[in-house]
């Protein structure tokens, strides 16, 4: 990764000094995929043979039936050279980076003048492969030819195999011929066939540097390119090891597989990609290297395109930015997107959720970071519009200081609704004028996001009539929770199932549980930050209270070490990794707030517990926050490196990395940890920040998750100094 720079010590908005490892932003290769698959509309199924690409950048890929090309979302009749279409085209290929045809009766090409047509007598060759000079093996079952000078000068049966692949080996002047068991070599200038490597269920060929690599239905090997010696083992530890094709792409080697594709890095191991995230479907069939540096990948069903172009860590926030305003804005929250049809992102239209306060809450909390950082006007206006929303949700409730969930307008609320449900007994309460609905079932999480953003809202925004306007929020939301004995209380009077932070409710879970140390904490933090933003010796006196005389500061110290199952009690079965974004959101007022010094040094080492217990995720929202709040050991390359493999494709398509044999699976754990190995973000079902270690699952494409999965982060790293600003 690129050398981290220590920059120099930083204030960050009055909280705590952070030497911050600066990581320098400049453009990275950005992949993405581009995926034709047959149109239903205009095509049969017809089988998909081969891909290639000429120097031109066109893209053809042969079928039963027509060459097919990319159109603007399917694969469609390549009708550029009216001809081709009435041409009975067995196989094809390039040389040169021209294309080159063969059909039962000739082989021939439109490049150099359409000169080069050269007529065989193999009515049944399949397969050809081009060698010095325009020369080349051609291949029928059981039977092999070289044409040079375009005359038929050797030929040879040799049974009945077809090969699996031939190339040319211009350094050693011969050809390789493979098949399932065995490699062959054919010399031209000697006119010599030879079986030179003895193997099994062998699928794939490509040369190397000075190795010839050998794919199997098993793994791959290689052998040396002069004398084929053996020059690596078997390696089945692959992704998936039943090997369809084996590639030199832009000096990387790629595998195709009938699990996907990948290639392998530097470092030894593998970027895969698998799912409709990146591949019209997992049987890949032939790979080619495509224009500008891509990679073709056909499959059974279609052609996948994976691309790359540069972007610094700033562009590709921008380019969610953009995506954020196009589909995920509702009444000026962040909001749920659907699609009717799976990842077709025309099909999209906005629903609620459950938590649109906490999710609106991390995308304002994201853009109030980009303008403190930039000073945006764009960012001031989306900070404005999402503050707003999130403060029509105690106004729309009619209960002083009581938030809802959300709200839509009467007729349109999607989740949670039974029709047949009495209209006084419906969460979903409608307002007095009959026009609008709101949730009523309000948790603690969306408490937590409120208090988070606000204080956020009243430290960074330049208004003071907006700033107090979020003091206000504070305060009543603050006001509610006190007088209601420590819960939320909706509009039938009782407690809320998740608002929750009476010392009755909250000690009686043992100590070794989360939700006891959890919700402690904050409710301390929400109080710290009622009093400093509102001076008022009510809030510090109560905090001191609940922390002196009902144990909350002894559960707020509690070493997150200490948390684990507890035999026949709830909510202790797993790590809850919903309790770590409360947690972590929460941590900067608990800490900045803090009534004394010596409170917030002691709240530093208590949530530097958390963040050793869960820094293994490689969450770069958890390190940021950490550093945000004085952590020295923030992880930043990891960061940078889960801000740059996550995926511009935000739909939620089924991944399943279950089977693969390149990582070892964990045995089920408190950590709810699946692998040793934290696998990158654009090799796991799509989740929110809650989520962790998730490496199956999905939603079939029917959902595109929020932007604010990176951006929250990805400006955080900027507001800390931990990322700098692009560079060129």
């Amino acid at each position: 990764m690129r050398k981290l720079i220590l920059s120099t010590t930083l204030f960050i908005a009055g909280l705590v000094t952070l030497s911050a490892q600066t990581w320098q932003d400049k453009p990275f290769q950005q992949d993405y995929a581009r995926k034709y698959a047959f149109s239903d509309r205009n095509y049969p199924k017809w089988k998909l043979y081969g891909v290639c690409a000429d120097r031109n950048r066109r893209i053809q890929v042969l079928s039963s039936k027509n060459l097919l090309t990319p159109g603007d979302k399917y694969l469609v009749k390549d009708g550029l050279y009216r001809f081709l279409n009435d041409v009975d085209i067995v196989a094809m290929g390039t040389y040169r980076q021209q294309f080159i045809y063969l059909t039962p009766e000739a082989l021939f090409s439109n490049a150099w003048a359409g000169k080069l047509w050269v007529e065989h007598d193999m009515p049944g060759a399949k397969a050809f492969c081009m060698g010095k000079d325009f020369a080349f093996l051609l291949s029928a079952d059981g039977k092999f030819e070289y044409y040079a000078n375009g005359k038929k000068a050797w030929e040879k049966e040799t049974g009945t195999f077809l090969p699996e692949k031939m190339i040319w080996d211009g350094q050693n002047g011969h050809f390789l011929v493979l098949t399932g068991d065995a490699l062959y070599t054919f010399s031209p200038d000697k006119k010599k066939w030879k079986e030179v490597h003895k193997g099994s269920s062998l699928t794939a060929l490509t040369l190397w540097g000075d190795k010839i690599v050998l794919g199997t239905a098993d793994g791959y090997y290689t052998l040396d390119r002069k004398d084929f010696s053996k020059r690596d083992e078997l390696n089945n530890k692959l992704p998936w090891p039943d090997l369809t094709d084996v590639e030199v792409i832009g000096g990387r080697l790629w595998f195709g597989s009938t699990r996907g594709a990948f290639v392998l890095r530097d470092d030894g191991g593998f970027d895969y990609y698998a799912s409709r995230r990146w591949l019209v479907d997992d049987h890949v069939t032939d790979l080619a290297a495509g224009p500008d540096g891509s990679t073709l990948a056909l499959s059974s069903t279609g052609l996948s395109i994976i691309a790359y172009k540069p972007m610094t860590l700033y562009d590709k926030a921008m380019y969610f930015e953009k995506v954020q305003r196009l589909r995920h804005i509702r009444y000026g929250f962040q909001s749920r997107t659907n699609l009717r049809i799976p990842g077709d992102l025309n099909t999209a239209y906005l629903v609620d959720s459950d938590n649109d306060g906490l999710w609106t809450s991390m995308y304002l909390a994201g853009e109030l970071y980009r303008y403190a950082v930039t000073r945006s006007d764009t960012a001031l206006e989306n900070i404005y519009e999402a503050f707003e929303a999130m403060e029509r949700l105690t106004a729309i409730t009619g209960i002083p200081g009581f938030p809802a969930r959300t709200y839509e307008r009467n007729g349109y609320q999607s989740s949670d609704v039974d029709p047949n449900m009495p209209e006084d007994q419906k969460i979903w309460r409608l307002t007095p004028d009959g026009r609008w609905r709101w949730k009523s079932t309000t948790s603690s999480d969306e408490s937590c996001g409120h208090f988070f953003v606000y204080a956020l809202f009243a430290d960074i925004v330049p208004d003071t009539a907006w700033r107090n306007r979020a003091i206000r929020q504070i305060k009543i939301e603050m006001d509610h929770i006190i007088d209601h004995n420590w819960y939320l209380v909706t509009w039938n009077g009782k407690p809320t199932q998740w608002g929750r932070w009476n010392p009755e409710y909250v000690n009686s879970f043992p100590p070794n549980v989360g939700d006891r140390r959890l919700n402690s904490t904050l409710l301390i933090a929400f109080l710290q930050t009622a009093y400093h933003f509102t001076g008022e010796e009510k809030y510090k006196k109560l905090a001191y209270e609940m922390m002196d005389k009902y144990g909350y500061l002894e559960n707020i110290l509690r070493p997150a070490s200490e948390i684990g199952f507890v035999k026949g009690q709830p909510l202790s079965d797993g790590w809850n990794h919903s309790d770590d974004e409360m947690y972590f959101l929460t941590a900067r007022a608990l800490i900045k707030y803090a009534f004394t010094d010596d409170l917030r040094k002691k709240y530093f080492e208590t949530v530097k517990s958390h963040y050793e217990r869960v820094k293994p995720e490689k969450n770069p929202l958890w390190n940021y926050i950490y550093a945000q709040v004085g952590g020295k050991d923030y992880d930043p390359e990891s960061s940078v490196w889960w801000l740059q493999k996550f995926p511009l494709d935000l739909v939620a398509w089924n991944v399943d990395n279950t089977y693969r044999k390149d990582i070892t699976l964990l045995p089920p754990n408190f950590m709810r940890r699946t692998s040793e190995e934290v696998l990158p973000p654009d090799e796991c079902p799509m989740v929110l920040h809650n989520s962790a270690y998730e490496i199956k699952g999905g939603e079939g494409g029917r959902r595109e998750y929020p932007p604010y999965i990176y951006t929250l982060p990805y400006w955080l790293g900027r507001y800390t100094g931990a990322i700098s600003g692009p560079e060129r």
